[in-house]
């Protein structure tokens, strides 16, 4: 589904990434690791088009990015990927389901639609009794949740999750693990996780280990689900 080839990235004199190539599969929740610099934050921003590389390509499905620019690339984004950030990035002025439904918005879909969409995910997340509170009203887990659905609700054919349960106790950061995988269970996302935690990385199908800049390894796992 995703081709990654020959990716580089350097910042001054500073190689973040030098040469990685790597394919996601269709369906597959694939994990990235390695220590703090390695690249992973990078690489992960270069593949959901939020950063150019200085060379190298990233495809969907044949689509390379690098062959869009401005709306045409910001489109492609809106439609096709999802983000979920360590910091949930909710805007604290608008409600719950206004949040989620952020992205259909941006993407021109009528309000009707929109909030009908992000009420459903809500309700699929546990939050459906949620939808009018503003996110300083909620707990961690649940604000992080309702992240996952803004992430999901244009329907987006990969979901890239950067560090999404590095700020949550363990019983949320658990039950976080597990939407991932029931995710790709009922709507079959592609998932792609940036995390430093071993136990959500070896749950992965595979795992991608970075470091300086290049793939030092890439482990089949016995994934949760």
């Amino acid at each position: 589904m995703i081709e990654i080839r020959q990716i580089v990235k350097s910042y001054d004199s500073l190689r973040v990434l030098d040469g990685v190539s790597l394919d996601v599969n269709d369906g597959e929740v694939l994990s990235i690791v390695g220590p703090s610099g390695a690249g992973k934050t990078t690489l992960l921003q270069i593949v959901g088009s939020l950063d150019r590389p200085d060379s190298g390509s990233v495809a969907y499905d044949g689509v390379d990015l690098s062959r869009m620019k401005g709306r045409q690339l910001d489109t492609f984004r809106n439609r096709n990927i999802g983000f979920v950030f360590q910091f949930h990035q909710l805007l604290p002025e608008f409600t719950l389901e206004e949040n989620v439904a952020m992205p259909a918005f941006i993407a021109g879909t009528a309000r009707r639609e929109a909030m009908a969409r992000a009420r459903e995910l809500l309700d699929y997340l546990g939050l459906g009794e949620r939808l009018g509170h503003k996110p300083a009203q909620l707990s961690g887990g649940e604000r992080q949740r309702a992240a996952v659905a803004r992430a999901l609700i244009n329907r987006p054919r990969v979901v890239l999750a950067d560090e999404p349960s590095g700020s949550l106790d363990t019983r949320n950061r658990e039950e976080l693990h597990r939407l991932f995988f029931d995710l790709r269970r009922d709507f079959g996302q592609t998932i792609v996780i940036v995390t430093h935690d071993p136990e959500l990385a070896a749950g992965c199908d595979r795992t991608v280990a970075l470091l300086d800049g290049r793939i030092e390894s890439i482990t089949v796992n016995t994934p949760m689900i």
